[in-house]
């Protein structure tokens, strides 16, 4: 599908391995605490996997024509939107751990960088994630160049207004000075 037939909103599917991912990723952070050892029983026959399964179901991503939308939590719930025109970069993560469980991350790279403005986004777990990462970066091209074409227009109309009306005074002037 080009971009011309993209239909939007896109809503992106995630990879429901993510629930096995994410459970043995905070396995791995139990293990390595002293006090997380004793609780990984519980947490890999019970708790772990009812956390990892609601979380997947909370997942939602959607791509629209003018900014990406992310909802992501169980306890707090985070959701997120990212106009189009302040991503810089899409950077595509997929380590050896990732790429065993066929999974991927999504860094967005946003404009303005501090912590008071910057949109910080990770999407983990994107079914078909370079097509994804392809039609928000296609469709953020196709907005700036619109928006662009669309800025210069009123910009050159009004210096033009602003040339027309310093012209007509300096006419005035002119014939002030004669009289």
């Amino acid at each position: 599908m080009s971009q011309a037939d993209t239909v939007f909103p896109v809503r992106v599917t995630f990879n429901p391995v993510i629930r096995t991912y994410l459970l043995l990723y905070v396995t791995f952070f139990l293990f390595i605490s002293i006090i997380g050892i004793i609780l990984i029983p519980i947490w890999l026959l019970g708790v772990g996997q009812w956390w990892s399964g609601h979380y997947f179901k909370k997942l939602d991503c959607e791509l629209t024509d003018r900014s990406l939308h992310f909802r992501k939590g169980i306890l707090v719930e985070v959701e997120k939107t990212i106009p189009l025109e302040n991503i810089q970069d899409v950077t595509f993560v997929a380590g050896p751990v990732l790429r065993y469980f066929d999974l991927c991350i999504l860094k967005f790279e946003t404009a303005g960088q501090n912590s008071k403005q910057a949109n910080d986004m990770e999407l983990i777990g994107i079914v078909d994630a370079q097509t994804f990462r392809t039609q928000i970066l296609d469709q953020r091209q196709k907005l700036m160049a619109t928006r662009t074409h669309q800025s210069s227009v009123p910009t050159d109309q009004n210096l033009l207004t602003e040339i027309r009306d310093t012209l007509r005074d300096i006419r005035q002037l002119l014939q002030d000075n004669r009289n």
